[in-house]
C-alpha cells in the first residue's frame, strides 16, 4: 500500500457494519409484533449469523418457533459524551430460528442496512459476512475515554492539524472515533458541530501500532502552526 492510499483510507461500509455489531452492548429485536430490548444478549457466529441468548419468558421464542422474520437494531454510541452521540445505526433483517443445541435464537441476516451521517447503505449479505470488524473496535471505548479524560492536552495539540476555518467559533474539541485508519475529532460550537478526520500514515492493526500512529500525529502537530495561537498573535499585533 502506498502512502497516498494509506493517507486517504477509511473503513468500508461492510467493515463498519461488522464493527458496530461486535462493539454494541445492546440490541432491539422486533418479530411477530413484539419488540424487546436486551443488553449483552447477542454474539456473532463465524458464518455471520447473530445468536441471541434470551430469557425463557421472551415472546421472541414463540416467534422463532413460527419462523417469523425479525429486525435487529444496533446503535453505535460515541463513548465520549458529545452532542449527537449516535454515530451510526445498523439494521439486520432475517428469519428467526432456534440455534442448534438450544438455549439461544439464531438470525442469519438476508438484509443489512447501515446508516451513518452521510446516509444509509444497503449491504449484500455475502459482503457483510465476508467483512471483518476493525481490530480496534472492541477497545475503542476505553481508548477514547482515556484520551479524553487523561490527555486533553494531547487532543488540544491535535487541533493544530485542523484547518483554521474548521475551528472557527469552536467551544470544545473531543475525540469522537478511532479505527485502524485514523482518529476523528468532534468540533462543537454553540449551536452546531462538525467532525474532522485525522488519517494515520498507515493502518494500525493492534494497540501497539495505534500508539505509534497517534504519537506520529502528535509529532506532526508539534511542527504545525497552532491556528488559535496565530490568531492571538495577529490580534496582539493589530493592537
Amino acid at each position: 500500500m502506498d502512502d497516498t492510499q494509506a493517507w486517504t483510507a477509511a473503513p468500508g461500509a461492510a467493515e463498519r457494519a461488522r464493527s458496530v455489531l461486535v462493539a454494541a452492548w445492546s440490541c432491539a429485536v422486533t418479530a411477530g409484533g413484539t419488540r424487546e430490548e436486551y443488553v449483552g444478549a447477542h454474539t456473532l457466529a463465524d458464518d455471520g449469523a447473530v445468536l441471541l441468548a434470551l430469557p425463557d419468558d421472551s415472546a421472541l421464542l414463540m416467534a422463532a418457533r413460527q419462523g417469523a422474520r425479525a429486525v435487529l437494531e444496533f446503535a453505535d454510541v460515541a463513548p465520549v459524551p458529545v452532542r449527537d452521540r449516535i454515530r451510526a445505526r445498523l439494521w439486520l433483517a432475517g428469519r428467526l430460528a432456534p440455534a442448534p443445541g438450544g438455549g439461544a435464537l439464531r438470525c442469519h441476516p438476508d438484509r443489512v442496512v447501515l446508516r451513518r451521517a452521510g446516509g444509509a447503505v444497503l449491504l449484500g449479505p455475502d459482503e457483510f459476512t465476508a467483512a471483518r470488524p476493525d481490530p480496534l473496535a472492541t477497545a475503542e471505548a476505553r481508548l477514547l475515554t482515556h484520551l479524553a479524560d487523561a490527555h486533553p492536552d494531547a487532543v488540544q495539540r491535535l487541533t493544530r492539524l485542523v484547518r483554521p476555518e474548521s475551528l472557527h467559533a469552536a467551544t470544545r474539541v473531543l475525540p469522537l472515533a478511532v479505527d485502524r485508519h485514523g482518529l476523528t475529532l468532534r468540533i462543537e460550537r454553540t449551536r452546531a458541530h462538525g467532525d474532522v478526520r485525522l488519517p494515520f500514515h498507515r493502518p494500525a492493526d493492534d494497540l501497539a501500532q495505534l500508539t505509534e500512529r497517534v504519537h506520529a500525529l502528535l509529532a506532526q502537530a508539534a511542527t504545525a502552526g497552532c491556528p488559535r495561537a496565530l490568531q492571538r498573535q495577529r490580534a496582539d499585533g493589530d493592537g
